[in-house]
């Protein structure tokens, strides 16, 4: 039998909560109040898809190792796919605007556009649009 899981929580480490909530806030993601205190916040990437960002003290409680300063080293990348490349540009700029930085300029393969960004803590966040039908020819 395969494995399968009905959601996906990506937990990330924060500075200062309040300001990633309002960065996310302002290019357009929306927060679950029944999973926010002030160690946490449940942010809504789609009905089966949250990540939950944790102030870094609250994080090191969930784990032995040291918590990645993101700024510098990579654990992991955060890719979301989007209906067209006009949404993937869209939300970079938005992210842009709110104080995010680009990481990457955009590739344009024809059959995918993608395009990154880091948030206020370091994560890169990997945004792409793919033809649906490329796969079908």
């Amino acid at each position: 039998m395969a494995v399968q899981s009905d959601k996906i929580f990506v937990n990330l480490p924060v500075k200062d909560l309040d300001k990633s909530v309002a960065f996310f806030t302002s290019i357009g993601f929306t927060f679950n109040p029944k999973f926010t205190d002030e160690n946490a916040t449940c942010m809504v990437i789609s009905e089966h898809i949250y990540v939950m960002l944790l102030v870094e003290k609250y994080f090191q409680t969930f784990t032995k190792k040291a918590i990645s300063d993101a700024t510098k080293t990579t654990e992991v990348l955060v890719a979301l796919s989007f209906s067209s490349r006009e949404e993937v540009s869209e939300l970079i700029e938005k992210a842009v605007a709110a104080g995010g930085t680009l990481y990457s300029d955009p590739n344009d393969h024809g059959f995918m556009y993608q395009h990154s960004f880091q948030d206020l803590d370091g994560h890169q966040w990997e945004l792409f649009w793919m033809d649906p039908n490329a796969g079908n020819q």
